[in-house]
């Protein structure tokens, strides 16, 4: 830190930062609590729609195992894989996923009641547990971040701005108390100047006023001296 005012200076730019980032901090916390609660009710209803639609596609697929066996089952399953395509969005600078979609194939084979209701159950029940997951790792990221940012609030807030108000206290203090002792200083300087200039204004009045007085005896002693000389005269006559 810079002495003396440069260093006042510095301590005020830094705590308007830390005052500023506080205030940005608590308002980005502010909105990733509005949207964990947001996030926190959509996963749990991710949560029991996946729940639901699992429960259904395996009472479907119980159903065709009974109906057609496990090997027109496995025969159903003819290889092909879905493509799940996750969307991402962006809350106060933090990236987590807001959604997915799942494309599920044709089924390149004839499927009778049973199997075609049992692919269409799992076909949901795997829409439904892409957009739980999604919703989940939104979830844990929002959940992150709010506490970071608590962290970093707290931080700021309780440890950076009193350390900063504390030293520009010190220092107002120490700039306080050295101008006051300049002042002093300067004070007793203009004093000691002003005394010795009366001093020197006063010299030639002294001066004038002791040749004054030598002038007023040495024509008082003159005066004398010619009236003892009368008197002389006078008694010699």
């Amino acid at each position: 830190m810079p002495p003396g005012r440069a260093g006042w200076l510095w301590l005020q730019r830094r705590l308007r930062t830390a005052q500023r980032g506080a205030e940005l901090l608590d308002r980005k916390l502010r909105v990733l609590q509005r949207e964990l609660g947001e996030l926190r009710a959509s996963a749990a209803r991710a949560a029991a729609e996946w729940d639901r639609c699992g429960a259904d596609a395996q009472r479907w697929l119980l159903r065709a195992s009974m109906l057609g066996g496990e090997r027109a089952v496995r025969v159903a399953a003819d290889g092909h894989f879905a493509d799940v395509t996750i969307s991402y969005g962006t809350t106060m600078g933090v990236r987590h996923p807001v959604g997915g979609t799942c494309a599920i194939p044709a089924p390149g084979t004839w499927d009778g009641p049973a199997l075609a209701g049992t692919r269409q159950a799992h076909r949901a029940a795997l829409a439904a547990a892409v957009r739980y997951a999604a919703a989940a790792e939104a979830l844990r990221i929002i959940e992150a971040e709010t506490l970071a940012t608590r962290y970093r609030l707290r931080a700021i807030r309780d440890r950076r701005i009193p350390q900063l108000e504390d030293a520009l206290a010190e220092v107002t203090l120490a700039i306080e108390e050295q101008e006051l002792a300049d002042a002093a200083r300067l004070r007793l300087a203009t004093g000691t100047s002003s005394l010795r200039g009366q001093a020197r204004r006063q010299q030639p009045v002294t001066a004038g006023i002791r040749k004054l007085s030598a002038g007023r005896d040495s024509r008082c002693a003159r005066s004398q001296d010619r009236a003892c000389g009368e008197e002389a005269r006078a008694a010699d006559c």
